[in-house]
């Protein structure tokens, strides 16, 4: 009997894990390494915790939205504390579950860290001892890791990185984030409905920058009309802790802003170093390997049977994107899948306030353009939030990118990515029956409606 084809996976993130999952039901003998917990900075540090957080204090916002037009009165306090314990203990829950999956598919978890590579050898430190774990296949799930600069870097005392943040168990007074991607976002919104003064400073011209111009708008409006200080396009000088135990910003032109915390959420880097790999052939996005991405081929291949999936090389910084380009590895290294790895579009959303969905193209001058507000839609106007747009972008008669912004807009992004994914016609969208009263009649009525060609 010929012994199954061994695959090792190093990484239990959304990439990793989704590919030893899949390397185990194809047949192959499986070892997956992890040097810290299951899930990965998604599940521990990222996407999870966020939304527990976001949802927990929702309440104050909703009651906020009914209050400003006098329909509702009172105040919702939030239990930070507690929120922070019930998160704890359904992580805990999800990483127990996680593992039990692994036990039952037969996969072999080991908890080490991978210290080197060498023809068919991962080296993976485990204690005081480092072992050699032959593969046949090797799929790198890396991550990434907070980036930071020089003046402007977590110092462990008011200035902070995500983890810390997340973790409160009192809200902080106030708060000042560096950086408006997703995180930096989401995070000044549930801070700020737990009463903290927050400040949003980044570098870039708008929020939310690898978005439509147009979502930044209603960001920034929502964002000035909750009380949230945000200015984009502002240089910071220094971010440090300062002698009376206060963040302090300095911007560039010399404004000073203090803070009780600091946030630093200024992108991220690959996590890469891994002595031996170039020398098998991977090669990096810049000279850099402790800092740049891992080159991968149309088979996601960064040295011969090397896999690179997720965040570390590069590609989509998503964790369902991962777990995409896990799961196509390890068929590919199973001799299961032969083309090139094509996962149509990935939908991306931001979940504060507003929410952003997307998925595709981003309307560029010559491109068609169909889109509707959300002051028409009924559940927008009876959760008194109505801020926002639907936008379709067309080439060809057919969609190929769909862009929302506002109340519940993330619930958009499953219908959304169908649509772009099989090019809709008018003709197409008008056929499907849309559910009344719902947020998707936005998205209908952007579809639907007059096609105008951007300049």
């Amino acid at each position: 009997m010929t012994p199954a084809k061994r695959l090792v996976v190093v990484g239990a993130g959304p990439g990793g894990y989704d590919a030893a999952l899949a390397g185990a039901a194809a047949g192959l003998a499986v070892t997956l390494v992890e040097r810290g917990k299951l899930g990965g900075t998604c599940l521990n540090w990222g996407c999870i915790p966020t939304k527990h957080l976001l949802a927990a204090t929702l309440a104050v916002d909703a009651l906020e939205a009914q209050a400003k037009q006098k329909l509702a009165s009172g105040e919702v306090t939030v239990a930070l504390a507690a929120v922070q314990a019930k998160k704890k203990k359904l992580l805990s829950a999800t990483q127990s579950a996680m593992a039990k999956r692994l036990e039952q598919a037969g996969i072999a978890l080991v908890t080490g860290n991978l210290s080197g590579v060498a023809p068919g050898l991962a080296k993976v430190t485990v204690g005081a001892e480092t072992r050699d774990i032959p593969f046949d296949a090797l799929i790198l799930a890396l991550g990434s890791r907070a980036a930071a600069f020089p003046g402007v870097k977590p110092d462990g005392k008011a200035v902070l990185g995500v983890a810390p943040v997340l973790d409160f168990a009192e809200a902080p007074k106030s708060l000042v984030i560096v950086g408006a991607g997703a995180i930096g976002l989401e995070i000044s919104e549930v801070y700020r409905r737990l009463g903290a003064k927050v400040t949003l400073v980044d570098a870039a011209p708008r929020l939310a920058p690898a978005e439509d111009p147009d979502v930044s708008k209603v960001v920034a409006q929502v964002m000035r009309r909750k009380g949230i200080d945000a200015r984009p396009g502002v240089k910071v000088e220094s971010l440090v802790t300062d002698e009376a135990g206060m963040a302090r910003l300095t911007l560039a032109g010399g404004e000073v802003i203090v803070a009780e915390k600091a946030l630093v959420a200024i992108g991220r880097f690959a996590a890469t170093v891994v002595p031996g790999l170039a020398e098998l052939g991977a090669t990096f996005a810049d000279a850099a390997p402790n800092r740049a991405w891992l080159v991968t081929d149309d088979t996601l291949q960064t040295a011969p049977d090397i896999y690179a999936v997720g965040d570390c090389n590069g590609r989509t910084l998503l964790a369902h994107a991962a777990s995409s380009q896990g799961h196509y590895a390890a068929r590919h290294a199973a001799g299961l899948e032969s083309g090139p790895y094509a996962p149509g579009p990935i939908p991306g959303c931001y979940y504060g306030a507003p929410e952003i969905m997307r998925v595709g193209a981003i309307a560029a001058p010559g491109d068609g353009v169909s889109e509707a507000a959300f002051v028409a839609n009924p559940i927008a106007q009876a959760h008194a939030d109505t801020a926002g747009f639907a936008r379709a972008v067309w080439r060809e008669g057919k969609v190929v990118g769909l862009t929302a912004v506002g109340h519940g807009a993330s619930t958009m992004g499953t219908l959304a990515t169908v649509i772009v994914a099989e090019g809709w016609t008018r003709e197409r969208c008008e056929a499907l029956v849309f559910p009344h009263p719902g947020l998707d009649e936005t998205l209908r009525a952007a579809l639907l409606a007059e096609v105008k060609i951007k300049e």
